[in-house]
């Protein structure tokens, strides 16, 4: 999934149980107990508020309650047990029973309900309240989607509350019950496995992203009317993938900085600063996907300008050159005026004209007429308009 499942295993030559946990197998088993995978989110009515509820006690799942009652029940009679719930768009009711079962802080349970809050991490005593903003790149329409999840982390439960499609909490959830070992450390553990989801997810989009942005490259330089407006509708996005990104790099520091506090395990605090480097490297490229846009459009915006700017020399200069044409157009259209003139007045057909029965009257007209047209020839050709 990640580059830093490549790295040596420990020293005694096998895996630990946190690398065979967060790896996902090469050839997909069937375990035990397969969990039903949860359901992208799509409309409220067709999709089940409780996606999936398990108990599990030393990291193997012993029950799989059909509802939040039961699970709550069952939570009782094994007090070293630990509950895992997943819900998608839960209701009011669904979470207020929740918060009445396990104690939730009313305000963490106000933001359960609402979505589009920001990625935060609330201590309430010892609930922790997590919000992280999953990402997703589709390939058909070559977009960002993100997704919003809720994470209530107590000391014998995990409450998931997904708003969107992502993440895939059913293969994390598949790959925290093939490590009993794991699961066994408790909710801690499950937390930074969806931590660990939620970040791996976050590659893909780099990627695709990237792709994006050399397409949009390729794009300006070709002259692509549209381009502009792809820009700004991947810079939109970079914009929300921003604030997905950047509070997590506190949020981890503010876990890693508890440590000692809260008797975190040694293992768990090593993959949960491996999570920290990943989500720093990724705010740190989505920062620079950010100021290649910014000066991708600038680029673009200087090329429509030069292009503009050769479009208005070449209507000038086809304007000077029409202009110039009429200039020579009117020029002989008045040179032929001439003796079109004088030949129309002589050719009127009026018994008493002056010089009608003159003897050198034809002589004159056509003097007059060559008198004429050579003058306005001369005036013409000094003005340049021949």
């Amino acid at each position: 999934m990640s580059e830093r499942r490549a790295r040596p295993a420990a020293k005694n030559g096998r895996k630990s149980a946190w690398r065979r946990a967060l790896t996902p197998p090469s050839t997909p088993s069937a375990p035990s107990r397969t969990p039903q995978p949860e359901p992208p989110a799509s409309d409220p009515a067709e999709v089940d508020s409780v996606v999936q509820a398990a108990l599990y006690r030393d990291g193997v799942r012993v029950s799989t309650p059909a509802s939040l009652a039961e699970t709550f029940r069952e939570l009782r009679e094994q007090p070293d047990g630990m509950a895992w719930i997943g819900l998608a768009r839960p209701t009011e009711a669904e979470l207020l029973s929740l918060a009445a079962e396990f104690d939730l802080h009313p305000l963490a349970v106000e933001d359960a309900m609402e979505a589009h809050q920001r990625p935060k991490l609330e201590r309430y005593g010892e609930t922790l309240f997590v919000v992280l903003r999953a990402a997703r790149y589709l390939d058909a329409s070559e977009e960002v989607d993100f997704g919003e999840l809720h994470v209530f982390v107590g000391p014998d439960f995990v409450i998931t509350v997904r708003h969107g499609a992502a993440p895939d909490l059913s293969a994390v959830r598949r790959r925290m019950e093939d490590s009993p070992e794991l699961l066994k450390l408790g909710a801690e553990a499950v937390l930074y496995a969806i931590l660990d989801s939620v970040v791996d997810g976050y590659l893909p989009v780099v990627t695709g992203v990237q792709n994006d942005i050399d397409e949009i490259e390729t794009e300006v330089f070709r002259g692509d009317p549209e381009v502009s407006r792809r820009i700004y509708e991947l810079s939109r996005e970079m914009v929300e993938f921003q604030r997905a990104t950047r509070p997590l790099v506190g949020m981890l520091h503010g876990l890693m900085a508890g440590f000692a506090k809260y008797g975190t395990d040694e293992e768990l605090q090593r993959y949960l600063r491996d999570v920290a480097d990943h989500v720093t490297h990724t705010s740190e490229r989505v920062d620079g996907f950010r100021q290649a846009l910014a000066d991708i459009l600038t680029v673009n915006a200087t090329l429509v300008t030069q292009q503009q700017n050769a479009e208005m020399r070449a209507l000038a200069e086809a304007g000077f050159e029409q202009n110039e044409e009429i200039k020579k157009i009117s020029s002989w259209a008045a040179i032929l005026f001439a003796p079109t003139l004088v030949g129309t007045i002589y050719g009127m057909n009026f018994d008493h004209m002056p010089e009608l029965h003159w003897l050198l009257g034809y002589p004159f007209a056509i003097v007059l007429m060559a008198v004429v047209c050579t003058s306005l020839y001369v005036i013409f050709k000094r003005r340049d308009w021949l």
